[in-house]
C-alpha cells in the first residue's frame, strides 16, 4: 500500500511540473502585441512647420538656390572636377550639414555639367577598394583599376551655416543663413560664392 502511495506522489509531482513547464512554454511563445500610431504618407516637397527649428524644408530650399546660382555660373563651363569639403554648423542646434551637401551634390552630378570626386570623408573606402584590387591577387590585370589614377579635384565646396535665435514670452525668431564659397584649390581663391537666408517665427 504505501509503494503505491509512493508511487501515486511521485506521478503526481511528475504531472505539477509538466504543466508548469507547459504553462511557461505557451506565456513565451505569445506574441507581444503593440498598438502602433496611425501612420500616413505625405507630400515630401510640402512646406514643413512642426517646428521652428531646422527641417526638411529649410534643406531643400538651401540646395535649391546653391544649385540653381552655381549651374548658371560660367565656372562650371568645360565640365570641371569638383569635391565637398563641408559645411561648418555655427548654429545652436544639431544640423546634418552633410545632408545638405549630398543633396547638392546629387543635383550638380545629374546636372552633367560637372564631375565629383570622393570627398575626404568617402576617400578610404575608395582606397580600400584599389588595395584590394591590387594586392589581394585576385584579379587579372587587364581592367584592374590601377593606383595612381585618381581624378584630383579642380575647385572645392565649402561653406557655413549661422543662426540668430531671438525670443520672448510669446513669440521666438529664428534666422538662419547658409554660405556656399567654391574654391579654386590650387591658388585658393573663391570662384563662386551664394548665400541663402531663412526666417522662421513661431506664436504661443
Amino acid at each position: 500500500m504505501s509503494r503505491f502511495v509512493s508511487i501515486s506522489k511521485s506521478l503526481c509531482l511528475l504531472a505539477l511540473i509538466a504543466g508548469a513547464l507547459s504553462a511557461c512554454q505557451t506565456r513565451v511563445s505569445q506574441p507581444t502585441v503593440s498598438l502602433a500610431r496611425q501612420v500616413s504618407y505625405g507630400d515630401n516637397k510640402a512646406v514643413e512647420t512642426v517646428t521652428n527649428e531646422f527641417g526638411s524644408t529649410d534643406l531643400q530650399m538651401i540646395a535649391e538656390k546653391m544649385v540653381g546660382s552655381l549651374l548658371e555660373d560660367p565656372v562650371l563651363s568645360g565640365r570641371p572636377t569638383l569635391t565637398l569639403a563641408g559645411v561648418r554648423n555655427k548654429t545652436s542646434e544639431y544640423i546634418d550639414t552633410k545632408s545638405i551637401m549630398n543633396t547638392i551634390q546629387t543635383a550638380l552630378v545629374k546636372s552633367r555639367k560637372v564631375k565629383m570626386t570622393r570627398s575626404a570623408d568617402e576617400m578610404q573606402q575608395g582606397v580600400d577598394e584599389l588595395q584590394r584590387q591590387n594586392q589581394s591577387g585576385l584579379y587579372k590585370s587587364q581592367g584592374k583599376a590601377k593606383i595612381g589614377n585618381m581624378a584630383a579635384a579642380k575647385y572645392s565646396l565649402e561653406g557655413e551655416i549661422v543662426s540668430i535665435v531671438k525670443q520672448n514670452a510669446t513669440t521666438k525668431d529664428v534666422f538662419y543663413k547658409m554660405t556656399l564659397k567654391l574654391y579654386d584649390i590650387e591658388d585658393g581663391s573663391i570662384e563662386w560664392e551664394e548665400e541663402k537666408e531663412i526666417r522662421k517665427t513661431s506664436k504661443k
